[in-house]
């Protein structure tokens, strides 16, 4: 991929300390030279829980940076199958944690920071709202849900019907909840909603959310499912299904129209919810 231009914006690289007994987690910051309020976006990457790093997703944080005018944190979660769950989730916990904790030194409300994820690092951010709020952790004011990855069960329609979508399909799907979960584990009954959000049985009191669905994705029904839960439970969430589109055809087809309108409409949804 072409190197991004990052000019007006400050990007460093840090550690930060890790969970108990863990290594510390590598975060990069990008702090754009024109903020247009107190705000901040907590960003993880996708890679279908066993792939990718901070370069993953620099490129979309240069754009997300400068588009919302907001301090955008990456967080390098262990990955599996060397690091399974909770290995990752409990690395975005530290660095939301430390992101918290810390926003006064980047000009940050820790009340306006939003969670950013695609893929599983959309379903890291899910189950990131969950623990979060379940250990009475940092505020996350929005949770933007990119194509998540939610449910190890592997039972919806789109999920049985999409054997080789480009991109993603079943067979990644089965590769990538064996890896996280552990061999034999996935789609049993001792599941916690932490490692698979769609299982979570009360979703009252999370963020408002943002879900975006893709038509021919294996992911599709499970995303639009946990948008209508988190209705059910009250909380204020938007679902928008983007037609003609697959797994990721946003990032291989970029100049597609409605690749273009995905773009957009992320920097929107983000620049209203926290008030940009």
């Amino acid at each position: 991929m072409p190197v991004p231009d990052s000019s007006g914006l400050t990007i460093t690289n840090r550690k930060v300390r890790g969970p108990e007994g863990a290594p510390d987690v590598s975060v990069r910051i990008y702090h754009p030279d024109e903020q247009t309020a107190p705000i901040g976006v907590l960003d993880v990457h996708g890679g279908g829980f066993v792939l990718g790093d901070l370069e993953t997703s620099h490129a979309g944080n240069i754009a997300l940076a400068r588009g919302i005018g907001a301090v955008v944190v990456s967080v390098d979660y262990r990955l599996a199958p060397e690091n399974p769950f909770p290995a990752g989730l409990e690395d975005c916990y530290a660095a939301l944690s430390w992101f918290s904790a810390h926003a006064a030194e980047f000009g940050v409300d820790p009340g306006r920071i939003a969670i950013h994820g695609a893929s599983a690092g959309g379903g890291l951010c899910a189950a990131l709202a969950l623990l979060a709020r379940d250990r009475g952790g940092p505020s996350i004011a929005f949770q933007y849900l990119g194509i998540p990855e939610l449910d190890d069960r592997l039972d919806t329609p789109s999920m049985t019907a999409f054997l080789d979508t480009p991109s993603w399909n079943r067979p990644a799907a089965i590769r990538s909840w064996d890896a996280y979960l552990g061999e034999g584990r996935r789609g049993t009954d001792d599941i916690p909603p932490y490692a698979a959000p769609a299982r979570a049985t009360d979703l009252s009191g999370l963020p408002p959310a943002y879900i975006s669905a893709m038509e021919f994705d294996p992911l599709r029904d499970e995303d639009i499912a946990y948008a209508v839960a988190l209705l059910a439970a009250g909380v204020p969430a938007e679902l928008h299904l983007f037609p003609g589109t697959f797994h990721g055809s946003s990032s291989l087809f970029a100049d597609a129209a409605v690749s273009r309108r995905e773009a957009l409409e992320r920097i929107a949804v983000l620049r209203k919810a926290l008030g940009a």
